[in-house]
This record gives C-alpha cells, sequence and structure tokens, in this order.
C-alpha cells in the first residue's frame, strides 16, 4: 500500500527551522556589509557614535575577512555533521558565532580594524559547517521528489535573512541604538533560534516524536533506496579517491564557486554601490539594498511551486528541472548585470530594477546546483556541500578583494582599459571610488562567472545517484 504524506506535517516544522537557521546565519554575515556604510560616514546616521576612516581595501580586507574563516572549516566541518549528525553541529555553528556578533561593537572599540577582522574570521570558523549541517539533515527528511521545493525553501533562508538585516538597518543605524545595533539585532534573533532549535530540531524522523506514524512511514519509504539505515551510515567511511574523481561532483563544485563570485558580489557590495555610484544616504540606501533580496525571496517561492508541480506532473524529469531552473537564475541575470555598469547618479530607479532582476531571478540557481550534492549521493550530501562550499568560499573571500583592488586602484586598470580601447579620452572626471567605469569592470567579471559556471552544468551536470554513494557495497576497502 502506498504511503500518503500529510500535507503538512513534521518534515515541514523541520524545514522551517533550517530556513529561520539559514536566515539568522545570513543576518549575521550581511550585518557588516550595511554597517560598515555608518560606521564609515557619521553625517549619513547617528552621529552620537565614532566614525571611522577607514581606506577601500582596509574595508574589502573586513567584508573578506568572515569568508577566511569560513573556508577553512568547510570540510572538518561536514565531517562533523556526517559523524554525530547536523544538529549538533548547526546548533553550535549558529549560535557560538551569534555570541560573537554580540561582541562586534566591543572589539571595534578597543581593537580597531584589525580586531574587527580578526572577529569575523573567528565566526567564519564557526559557521563553516552550516550548510554542510543542513544538506545532511535535508538528506534524511527530505524524499527525492519534495527536494526541489522543500530543500530550496530551506535555502531561501539566505535572502530572508539579508532582507531582514537590509530593511532594518537604516531605521537602527539611525536610532539610539547607533550603527552597534546592527550587530546586536543579529546576535539576539540568532540566538533566540538557536534556544528553539535545540529543543524542536532533530537529526532524522526516527528522533522526532511529534510526527505521525503515516508521515514517518513515508519518509521512510521514500528515502530507503538512497540512504543508508542510521547503524550502517555511522560506519560508513567517506570515499574520497572516488568523489575526487567523480566528473558530475566537480561540475557542482565549479558551478557553485562561480555562483559564489558572483553572489557575494551583490551582496557585500550593494550598499556601498548605492552609495557610491546613486549617491543615497544610509535609510533609503538600507531599504533600496534590500529590495532586489526580497524579489529574490519571493520568487524563491514562485520558482519552488513551479517546479514540483513540473516534476510531479512529470512534465519534465529532475535533471531537466535542475538544468532549466540553474539556467534561469544564471544567465538571465547577465544582461541586467551588464547593464548596471552603465548607470548614472540620476538613474538611481532603473539601477534599482537592474538590481532586482539580477538578484531575484538569481534565486532560480537554488533549485539547480544547490540541492544537486543530495543527488548524486544522499549518504554523503553534507560532505559534498562542505567540498563545494570550500571552493565557493575562495570566491567569495576573493570577490570584495577585488572590488577592493577595482575600485581603489583606478590609475593601473584604466591604463590598461583606455590603452584597450585606443585612448579615446584620458581620464575625464575621474573619482576613486565613485566612477562608474570602475564599477563595470565588477559587474562584467561577475557576468563572466555566471555563464561559465552554468555551461559547465548544463553539458557536464547529473542527477544520478553516483555508485560510490554506496562504498561498503563496491570494496572492503573503499
Amino acid at each position: 500500500m502506498e504511503n500518503k504524506a500529510p500535507f503538512f506535517g513534521a518534515r515541514h516544522v523541520q524545514c522551517i527551522l533550517l530556513f529561520l537557521g539559514a536566515a539568522a546565519a545570513f543576518a549575521q554575515r550581511a550585518n557588516l556589509s550595511v554597517a560598515i556604510v555608518a560606521m564609515m560616514d557619521k553625517n549619513s546616521a547617528n552621529p552620537n557614535f565614532e566614525e571611522y576612516q577607514w581606506s577601500e581595501q582596509t574595508k574589502s580586507y573586513l567584508l573578506s575577512s568572515f569568508f577566511w574563516g569560513y573556508f577553512v572549516t568547510q570540510i572538518p566541518g561536514s565531517q562533523l555533521a556526517h559523524k554525530f549528525g547536523g544538529k549538533i553541529t548547526l546548533l553550535l555553528s549558529i549560535t557560538l558565532s551569534a555570541i560573537l556578533a554580540l561582541l562586534t561593537p566591543l572589539s571595534v572599540r578597543l581593537g580597531d580594524w584589525q580586531l574587527l577582522c580578526a572577529l569575523r574570521l573567528c565566526q567564519g570558523l564557526f559557521q563553516g559547517s552550516t550548510f554542510a549541517s543542513i544538506h545532511t539533515i535535508l538528506s534524511k527528511w527530505i524524499p527525492a521528489e519534495e527536494r526541489s521545493s522543500l530543500g530550496t525553501f530551506c535555502y531561501s533562508g539566505m535572502a530572508f535573512g539579508t532582507v531582514l538585516m537590509m530593511f532594518v538597518s537604516g531605521w537602527i543605524a539611525s536610532s539610539t541604538f547607533g550603527w552597534p545595533g546592527i550587530f546586536y539585532f543579529a546576535g539576539l534573533i540568532s540566538v533566540v533560534w538557536g534556544f528553539i532549535f535545540y529543543f524542536v530540531g532533530t537529526n532524522t524522523p526516527s528522533e522526532c516524536k511529534s510526527m505521525t506514524e503515516a508521515e514517518r512511514l513515508y519518509i521512510e519509504a521514500a528515502i530507503a533506496t538512497t540512504v543508508k539505515p542510521e547503524h550502517e551510515q555511522a560506519i560508513m567511511k567517506t570515499p574520497w579517491l572516488k568523489i575526487l574523481s567523480s566528473v558530475p561532483f566537480w561540475v557542482v563544485l565549479l558551478t557553485q564557486a562561480t555562483y559564489a563570485w558572483g553572489y557575494w558580489t551583490l551582496m557585500t557590495q550593494i550598499p556601498s554601490y548605492m552609495k557610491s555610484i546613486l549617491g543615497q544616504d544610509i535609510q533609503s540606501n538600507a531599504l533600496m539594498s534590500a529590495a532586489p533580496y526580497l524579489a529574490d525571496l519571493l520568487l524563491t517561492f514562485v520558482f519552488c511551486f513551479l517546479s514540483s508541480f513540473l516534476i510531479k506532473r512529470s512534465y519534465i524529469s529532475i535533471n531537466v528541472s535542475r538544468k532549466l531552473f540553474n539556467t534561469i537564475g544564471f544567465w538571465v541575470p547577465i544582461v541586467p548585470l551588464i547593464l548596471l555598469g552603465y548607470m548614472r547618479a540620476d538613474q538611481s530607479e532603473l539601477a534599482l530594477i537592474l538590481l532586482v532582476i539580477a538578484v531575484s531571478v538569481n534565486a532560480a540557481g537554488n533549485l539547480g546546483f544547490l540541492i544537486n550534492h543530495i543527488d548524486l549521493a544522499p549518504n554523503f550530501g553534507g560532505v559534498l556541500m562542505g567540498m563545494a562550499s570550500s571552493a565557493a568560499n575562495i570566491m567569495s573571500l576573493l570577490a570584495p578583494l577585488a572590488v577592493g583592488f577595482i575600485v581603489t586602484d583606478a590609475v593601473r586598470i584604466f591604463s590598461i582599459y583606455y590603452l584597450y580601447r585606443k585612448l579615446t579620452f584620458l581620464f575625464n572626471g575621474l573619482h576613486l571610488q565613485k566612477n562608474v567605469l570602475q564599477w563595470r569592470i565588477v559587474f562584467y567579471i561577475a557576468s563572466g562567472m555566471y555563464f561559465v559556471g552554468n555551461l559547465l552544468f548544463i553539458l557536464f551536470g547529473q542527477t544520478k545517484i553516483q555508485v560510490w554513494n554506496y562504498p561498503k557495497r563496491q570494496s572492503t576497502t573503499a
């Protein structure tokens, strides 16, 4: 007899918790991107708090420092999640990082940008296991036919956390709390989430006491063919050599890396772009910066519904769905990104529309590469996510540094640029960080990354479960 899944059940509760966990994690990441505008411009925020005269290069160090630590703990974090379960690693990842968020204003006061940079690095170290933990939990809870919708819903928490942070940052920075309140807000909501997740979150359906027997049977029957039973999984060794020689895995790794460059270029630099090119103050800056991510969040639900509808009605296969939505998410934003490089200060409305399109449509990629790790190897979904995230976060680290280099070192960059253009004019009105031509290079690079990443995914990406997902069945030495 076919097991019927309840319309709303325990698996949905777990997904909501993962959604909120991703939101808390990203609120902690996005807080500096919006707060740093107020920290470096006393006139645009609360004048009672200190202003810091940091250079663009120093700012790029601060915005990228989180990823220095984040890169280091990706693979170790995924192994811990694989061994001990995703709940404990996710809980520690977000709550320990939240404590450091609460200490951020004090660290700046005591040690200026150097101590802030060190603190952000430590936050990255703690959060290194975040998404490997989420992948590990999803692989135990979500059947394949619901993976596109529910899995992507969980990761839409990234956009929600970003929207929330950008929406409230302008008000907080201009209130009696000042820019320190931005960090206190991100830290407090993360601690509250951790308290709830400790009591309600679980690693597997077998640990959940509040679910119905019908739902438990539905999940166990659907996942039994792809994931090893819990007692076998505990002794399953990671087939490192087979993973590293797998073409489908390398494809998803490279796709994720190119996505990270484009996503984090926009995530960390939109507030600065709004201020330097469009001349927006901190309050309107925050609202305008949040608009693309609000659209991202809304479109994610649309894409989830559409993907689920197409797959359940058998209009398209899972493989076609992954590549279709990945293409929408990667290639559609290319045109608005390139056009952003041609905006002027008096075109802020058009620039905002282009940003909304570029960022929001990018959400479709989450239904492509982002859950492809579990397609390839449900038993090692968290491990694959950790490895791919490690590579992706090299890009996340380099992207803000590249912006700092391009926007600061104008003479070198544009000497080459204008030489190529046969010196048609000589630096007329060149203002270093406010020159739109510098941002044009930034957006061209991000567009190129998106194009190459999706091309690889279309040509070589797969959704078939790989043989090395079952290492014990191959040999005792795997």
